[in-house]
């Protein structure tokens, strides 16, 4: 049951985000926040507050199908990643890389390009691309925290924008909803397709992640943590607390050297021929269940159960993987198994987070802080201002409650007919009204990327974190200054132009140019200190 409560429905995440940035305990701050907004669902009574707390919020965190999946499928990948640590594996593909990437940059650019080569699931990017190349960065001295913005900025951003992925057939889903309510026909995915070019926030981050990782330039925080790793080797800061306890790792690796790549090379490739096949084969069976006939790929998708697809990957990936190294005579069974157990213990801290950020989602959604943030903004939308401001109305829901799915699904079936009826109505204001429902759209999409590429209570950002070995909040720190940028840009040359019916194209060439000339003037590269001198 939703509570019509107004302001105080933001106050909860407000506070859960404002105590992690400025305390750094995310665990206490998430609780903190969780336990304010009981405190309001019981009519400000204390005792009752922490009971709900205990024995509602928490367990139906836990109870839910989709996030028990999430936690068994990072556990057994977390195990996965145990067993290639302990048999040498893992040390195996860090010296086959090292031959061709041999420095920082090399290292950056190959992370960013694994990032979007997993362009299929968010999760399954997170954790593979984390996991798999968190020791080379490790050995090149490369910070934690430049590893979670890069695995982060390849999760999501390439996730919305691919043609083919667990996010496609969500958002073409919604879509096709707006769409039918409306009446106005045509075909969802071939809408989702012209709108791509709108999607400015997701298109500039990659871009940008590639440039930083092409220049070896940084800026804000994120330069003072590359000049620690650069300098001291020191790849985390002092008295930081790792999403992930790397230590764990660390402890299991290989009494015998490191192996052949191919043994952790298989196991990865595994997940991900897992998925790809696992999702077609699910969404079509689901299909054929139901009576359909004549579906595409779009519609396969759509119908996939990815969480279940994800759990098959996983199990898959771990299992091949532990036939492998006891085939290769690489661990027997006893080790085989606790190297599994240390790799998933690892992934304990994340896996407390996640489920306080999602009991936090949970009241959030009972205080309809999503609703209210959107009642709100109804009285400044305006046919010019209209992607503009869905841009920054979705962005704020996201980065709130922490989760883009529910952003995406809260205010496209408003923005879409809202757009939609201006482009009816042929209103003069709106330069090309085709235009603004499609830059209002991906307005939503986009800032709900940006809402949760930012947010400390989101799960993709708390993954790429544990997958990355990152204190989660010094990740939020030093990836905020980078998505303030790159969505300030797509604000002022993307959905603002927009609205005024200015190309998209021309949007994004202004875009990528100020980011550069961004990077060009304020970023710095580690090997200098700011007068300039080598080290």
């Amino acid at each position: 049951m939703i509570q019509d409560v107004g302001w105080l429905s933001l106050l909860p995440p407000l506070l859960a985000i404002g105590l992690a940035l400025v305390a750094r305990q995310v665990i206490l701050a998430l609780l903190l926040g969780v336990w304010f907004g009981a405190l309001v669902l019981t009519g400000w009574n204390p005792l009752a507050a922490l009971m709900l707390v205990a024995d509602d919020l928490l367990v139906t965190a836990l109870a839910d199908r989709s996030h028990a999946a999430i936690i068994l499928f990072s556990l057994t990948l977390g195990g996965m990643v145990g067993i290639l640590a302990r048999s040498g594996a893992s040390e195996g593909v860090v010296n086959a890389l090292a031959k061709r990437v041999t420095n920082r940059r090399r290292g950056q650019l190959a992370t960013t390009l694994m990032g979007t080569a997993i362009f299929f699931d968010d999760y399954a990017n997170s954790l593979l691309v984390g996991n798999t190349m968190r020791p080379l960065t490790d050995t090149l001295r490369i910070s934690r925290e430049k590893l979670a913005y890069i695995v982060d900025s390849t999760a999501a951003p390439i996730a919305t924008v691919a043609v083919v992925s667990t996010w496609v057939g969500f958002e073409i889903g919604l879509i096709q909803d707006a769409m039918a309510r409306v009446q106005s026909g045509g075909s969802a995915y071939l809408f989702f397709l012209s709108s791509l070019p709108y999607n400015f926030y997701p298109f500039l981050t990659l871009f940008f992640a590639y440039m930083i990782g092409a220049t070896g330039r940084d800026f804000g925080a994120m330069r003072r943590a590359e000049t620690r790793a650069y300098r001291t080797g020191e790849l985390l800061r002092p008295g930081a607390q790792p999403a992930t306890d790397t230590s764990e790792l660390a402890s299991v690796t290989s009494d015998q050297g490191p192996a052949s790549p191919w043994l952790a090379a298989l196991p990865i490739l595994s997940v991900i021929l897992i998925t790809i096949v696992g999702l077609w084969w699910n969404g079509r069976a689901s299909l054929i269940a139901a009576g359909t006939s004549g579906f595409g790929l779009r519609d396969v998708l759509n119908a996939a159960d990815s969480m279940s697809v994800l759990m098959w990957a996983s199990l898959g990936g771990a299992l091949i993987a532990g036939v492998l190294v006891y085939g290769a005579r690489r661990l027997d069974l006893r080790a085989t198994v606790d190297a599994w157990l240390d790799g998933a213990k690892a992934m304990l801290i994340a896996m407390v987070i996640l489920v306080l950020a999602w009991s936090l989602g949970d009241v959030c959604h009972r205080l309809g802080t999503g609703p209210w943030l959107v009642e709100v903004s109804r009285g400044v939308l305006s046919p010019h201002l209209l992607p503009a401001i869905t841009f920054l109305l979705a962005s704020l829901v996201s980065f709130s409650t922490g989760t883009s799915w529910g952003t995406m699904a809260i205010l496209i079936p408003i923005i879409y007919p809202l757009a939609a009826a201006l482009a009816a109505a042929g209103d003069p204001s709106a330069v090309d009204g085709a235009s603004v429902v499609m830059a209002s759209t991906s307005a939503v999409l986009a800032g709900a990327v940006f809402g949760d590429h930012c947010s400390p209570i989101s799960d993709t950002t708390i993954l790429s974190s544990m997958a990355s070995g990152s204190d989660h909040v010094d990740h939020v720190r030093t990836q905020l200054p980078y998505a303030m940028s790159v969505s300030a840009v797509a604000v002022v040359f993307g959905y603002l132009p927009a609205g005024f019916g200015v190309s998209p194209w021309i949007s994004l060439a202004a875009g990528v140019a100020v980011l550069s000339i961004v990077l060009r003037v304020f970023g710095v590269r580690a090997e200098e200190d700011p007068a300039g001198r080598k080290f």
